[in-house]
């Protein structure tokens, strides 16, 4: 029961970063039991665990839907971007192994690949791996948990779909530049290229 539970979570989850279910979305718990192949108590118990994320808004007379980001939320959730992921690159730079700057070198280059293809889901998919290597290799359980809630939302997903090809060309330099930072072991450089990196995303987004 508890794996069919975790799966039911998960497959739902993908479905609202996906965009298959977009801001505002009724989310019917009917619905989403045929979609993922399991009753409906699994998936009462993942929406439970989803709104407790923020990813779906629950109303006594409406039921559960996806729910929709205020500037205020954006704001927040960039700014907790910068100073989390600012200090795991930090804790990153001193325990991240040789394996795994070769993993994050070959990414960053499939990543300029990809952006000179203007493939932006490409991107975002290895994109999201580059910063899960570097989360991983800062050694640190509870801020990988802290992250997990923050970084895992619909907009922050498609950033890439708002780039143009200088702020597409900012961001593949800033990924040059933390492998550089993590292969030299330097905790301040790094910190400071994953801050610029993730403030200039929110600029992207017209977030100031």
């Amino acid at each position: 029961m508890a794996r069919a539970s975790q799966k039911t979570y998960e497959s739902i989850k993908n479905l609202i970063l996906d965009n298959t279910y977009g801001p505002g979305a009724k989310l019917s718990e009917e619905d989403l039991a045929t979609a993922v192949g399991v009753s409906r108590t699994p998936v009462r118990e993942a929406l439970r665990r989803l709104h407790a994320e923020g990813l779906i808004d629950w109303e006594a007379n409406r039921g559960a839907t996806v729910a929709a980001w205020s500037d205020q939320d954006l704001e927040e959730i960039f700014e907790l971007r910068a100073l989390l992921e600012g200090y795991g690159a930090e804790l990153a730079a001193t325990r991240i192994t040789r394996e795994e700057i070769a993993q994050l070198r070959e990414l960053s280059a499939e990543m300029e690949r990809h952006a000179a293809n203007h493939d932006a889901d490409r991107i975002a998919v290895c994109n999201a791996e580059f910063h899960a290597i570097i989360l991983r290799a800062g050694r640190n359980r509870r801020l990988s948990a802290l992250l997990g809630a923050v970084v895992q939302t619909p907009l922050v997903n498609r950033t890439f779909q708002r780039y143009d090809e200088a702020a597409m060309a900012r961001s593949m330099a800033h990924h040059r530049e933390l492998v550089d930072a993590f292969e030299a072991g330097d905790r301040a450089w790094a910190g400071s290229v994953m801050r610029a990196h993730i403030l200039a995303a929110r600029a992207t987004l017209g977030i100031t």
